[in-house]
């Protein structure tokens, strides 16, 4: 070990290396259940791309694993530190190189935070879409590595479909630029989307030219109150099946909106078993709400409420932004499952998952970006008590299964990571599974990079 910390001391400043193991700990898992994790021989923070390829080259040198963290804020233990690895924090890689409004491009660092960037282009009439919840913490750099979503893909997409191209640092050290500028661009194989979504097992990201919109208007947002997930539902394939395009659709269970309820006194009836958000940011957002709203009654909605305004619009966004939080207080330990399945079976994904959590005795809700068929079952349960942890873990499994079942996916933007990886494999078959071995061996020939993820 000593040789291995002489070494990273030799290209890097002595601010950007940690091995207290009181502090290394702290670096050691993302926000995941049930993910093992071991302890980091060193934490290291660089700064610049050379500092990230001495990193490399020590590693590589050393066969020493080398685990890629963001702000850690994952949710399937991507991030978890390997026992004796290096954990390369890109946090403090955080500089908005460029913003050109021409051609409607960001030039970033992995570190810089998501909610930073949606501001930085905000103030020049642009707009980057991709919003994961945790955007006020996580960063472009796991965005990236984890294909992650958000709350506006129904209309915009995922953050695959905004990254041009990159500047990544592979195993040995070698930096390699894939993509373009270029609105246009088809030289070559797609290396730059193989890269989004792999977890950090192929490289380290160390730079990336993101794809802006124009800023779109203010959205306005619609809440409809259902009396069974079922109706809520059939309201989202009516939506979708008549062509509209909202901004957001999102969908909150009975078991959700109670705990809402119970957190903040949303004052929503408890009469209500499912409630839909819609929003739209066309330029006539209103009309778009009334056209949703009488599809929402005609599907049984026994309340429809539409925004006014900006500030209406936003308090009825807040249910929903607590949504995870507030599932969190119901026990101490949450699992955060994040099955997707085609928008027409998401009313039997609802259904099925209800049933589960009736076969297990739990409290399980459900949210869901319903315009992607992208679920959310948030399974609650007692660490403290073994049975109950069992209990919680298999049915995060059973509804992984059910997924499948219904022609879906494991996983729709939280990633594979430790959590879900056995799954993969049944989801990709095995001559799938192959090529992405290859793949992997390919760019990472010793197995440094994020060892245990995936596969």
């Amino acid at each position: 070990m000593n040789g291995l910390l002489e070494q990273l001391r030799a290209g890097l400043p002595a601010e950007a290396l940690i091995t207290d193991p009181d502090v290394t700990v702290s670096y050691a898992h993302d926000m995941a259940s049930f993910c093992e994790a071991g302890m980091p021989v060193a934490v290291v923070l660089p700064r610049t791309v050379e500092q990230v390829q001495h990193i490399m080259r020590t590693a590589t040198a050393l066969r020493v694993p080398v685990v890629p963290q963001g702000a850690r804020t994952g949710l399937s233990g991507a991030a978890n530190a390997s026992e004796g690895c290096i954990v390369l924090s890109l946090v403090k890689m955080d500089r908005i190189l460029e913003i050109n409004p021409v051609d409607r491009i960001a030039v970033v660092e992995p570190g810089v935070v998501n909610a930073v960037l949606s501001r930085a282009v905000d103030e020049q009439g642009l707009y980057y879409p991709p919003d994961p919840s945790s955007w006020e913490m996580c960063t472009i750099g796991g965005n990236i590595g984890t294909a992650s979503g958000g709350l506006c893909c129904v209309k915009y997409g995922v953050t695959a479909e905004y990254v041009l191209g990159l500047e990544v640092v592979l195993a040995d050290g070698r930096l390699l630029t894939t993509g373009r500028r270029t609105a246009k661009g088809v030289a070559g194989y797609d290396l730059t989307r193989l890269f989004v979504g792999s977890e950090g097992s192929l490289g380290i990201v160390v730079k990336a030219v993101l794809a802006l919109k124009p800023r779109p208007p203010q959205q306005l947002v619609l809440a409809a109150e259902f009396p069974s997930a079922a109706t809520a539902c059939d309201a989202i394939c009516r939506i979708m099946e008549r062509g509209h395009t909202p901004s957001l659709l999102e969908l909150m269970d009975r078991t959700t909106i109670r705990a809402v309820n119970k957190m903040a006194n949303m004052g929503l009836p408890d009469t209500t078993e499912a409630l839909l958000l819609a929003a739209f940011d066309t330029p006539d957002p209103s009309a778009d709400l009334a056209v949703v709203g009488e599809l929402c009654t005609a599907a049984g909605a026994t309340e429809v409420v539409p925004a006014q305004d900006a500030a209406e619009s936003e308090m009825l966004l807040q249910a929903r932004r607590m949504s995870l939080t507030a599932l969190e207080t119901v026990k101490s330990a949450t699992m955060i499952d994040d099955v997707c399945v085609p928008r027409s079976k998401l009313g039997a994904m609802l259904e099925g998952t209800a049933a589960i959590a009736e076969k297990y005795g739990l409290t399980i809700g459900v949210c869901a970006h319903a315009g992607d068929g992208n679920t959310h079952p948030v399974v609650c349960f007692d660490h403290a008590d073994a049975d109950e942890s069992r209990r919680a873990r298999e049915s995060f499994d059973e509804i992984m299964g059910l997924g499948l079942e219904l022609g879906g996916t494991i996983t729709g933007e939280h990633g594979v990571g430790v959590l879900k990886k056995e799954w993969l494999a049944r989801e990709l078959g095995e001559v799938s599974v192959e090529l992405h071995r290859g793949i992997k061996q390919a760019f990472d020939p010793l197995g440094l990079l994020n060892p245990g993820k995936v596969f």
